[in-house]
C-alpha cells in the first residue's frame, strides 16, 4: 500500500509539473520530471483531453449501440480511456469502449467506464427469484479471486464490504442496476470506501455496461447521474433484447444473476469492480489533472464540443 501511495503521489508531481509546461508554453523552463509511472499517467491524461467529445453528442458503441451523450458530460474514446485506465494499474481490454466523465475532464472524483460484452443473448428468468444474499457471496468470491491479478501488479487487494444497493432489473426495459461498496482488503476505514454503481442494457448479442466509481459519500446525489446515462443508451435497429431469434441467436452460458454474483467476472475476466482501488487517491490526481486540462485547453485547442 506505502508503494502504491508513493507511485501516485509521484504522479500528481508529475501532472501539476506537466500543467507547468502547458501554461508557460515553455518546456525548459520547468525542471525535467524523470521517467516513471506517473509520466505515463501524465501523457494519458493530456492524450485523453485533447481526444474528448463533449455533450450533446451521439457516440458509437461498437456497432452494437448508442449512446446520446447528454449536455454537461465528456466522452473520452476508446484508445484514450483504455491508456488512462492502464495508467491507473487497471485493466481495459477488448470491450472497453470509453469513459464518461464531467463537462471538465478529470475535474470531479468520479469517473463511469463504459463496456460492450458479447456475451451472447442473456435469459433474465432468474431474475424473478434471485437471492441477493447469495449474489453477494458470490460477488465477494468473484473480487477474491480478481485479487491475484492486482497482487500480480503490485497494487492493493480489494474486499466487497456490503451492497449499496441491492440488484434490481426491470424487464419492460431489460435495465439492471445494482451497487456495492469497495475497500482495500483488511482495513476499516468507513472515509476510503469506494463505490461501483453498476447499470446494464441488455441486448441481442451482448450487453452494454456501465460501472460508475465514485464515493460513498457521493453515491447518493449521483445515482440520478447513472440513471440518466443509462437512459442515454439504446442498441441498434435488431440489436436489440427483443430481436432475439432463438433459432440463430448465441445464448449466453450464464444468466442475469451471473452480471451481479460475480461468476462472469471469474470465469470471463470481466472484473466489474475495475478502478475501485484508485477512488481514494482520485481526488488528489483530479487536483493535479484540473490545473493540466486548463493548460491544455490553451496549449491544444482541439476536441470542440459535437453538437
Amino acid at each position: 500500500m506505502l508503494m502504491f501511495a508513493r507511485r501516485m503521489t509521484a504522479t500528481i508531481a508529475a501532472i501539476i509539473g506537466a500543467w507547468l509546461v502547458l501554461s508557460t508554453g515553455n518546456a525548459q523552463q520547468v525542471p525535467n520530471v524523470a521517467p516513471d509511472p506517473s509520466t505515463e499517467m501524465r501523457d494519458a491524461i493530456q492524450s485523453a483531453i485533447a481526444a474528448r467529445i463533449a455533450g450533446v453528442a451521439e457516440i458509437q458503441l461498437e456497432g452494437q449501440g448508442r449512446m446520446r451523450l447528454p449536455l454537461g458530460y465528456t466522452f473520452i474514446p476508446t484508445a484514450q480511456a483504455g491508456r488512462v485506465l492502464r495508467a491507473m494499474g487497471n485493466q481495459s481490454g477488448e470491450t472497453l469502449q470509453g469513459m464518461v466523465m464531467g463537462d471538465r475532464p478529470f475535474g470531479e472524483d468520479w469517473f463511469v467506464v463504459v463496456r460492450y460484452i458479447a456475451s451472447g443473448y442473456i435469459k433474465d428468468e432468474d431474475a424473478r427469484d434471485w437471492d441477493s444474499a447469495t449474489m453477494l457471496a458470490n460477488l465477494k468470491s468473484g473480487t477474491e479471486e480478481s485479487n491475484s491479478e492486482r497482487r500480480a501488479r503490485g497494487v492493493p487487494e480489494i474486499e466487497v464490504t456490503g451492497w449499496i444497493e441491492p440488484p434490481r432489473y426491470d424487464a419492460a426495459t431489460h435495465r439492471l442496476v445494482w451497487s456495492a461498496g469497495v475497500r482495500d482488503k483488511g482495513t476499516t476505514d468507513q472515509d476510503g470506501l469506494s463505490v461501483n454503481y453498476n447499470t446494464y442494457l441488455l441486448g441481442r448479442e451482448g450487453y452494454l455496461s456501465m460501472n460508475l466509481v465514485t464515493s460513498q459519500a457521493l453515491v447518493e446525489g449521483q445515482k440520478p447521474m447513472a440513471r440518466e446515462l443509462l437512459a442515454a443508451l439504446a442498441f441498434n435497429d435488431g440489436k436489440g433484447y427483443g430481436d432475439f431469434n432463438a433459432s440463430t441467436d448465441h445464448v449466453a452460458e450464464y444468466g442475469l444473476a451471473a452480471l451481479v454474483g460475480g461468476i462472469a467476472a471469474k470465469k470471463f475476466g470481466l472484473f466489474a469492480l475495475i478502478a475501485a482501488f484508485a477512488l481514494k487517491f482520485w481526488k488528489l490526481l483530479a487536483l493535479g489533472a484540473v490545473a493540466l486540462s486548463t493548460g491544455a485547453f490553451k496549449f491544444l485547442r482541439r476536441g470542440k464540443p459535437a453538437g
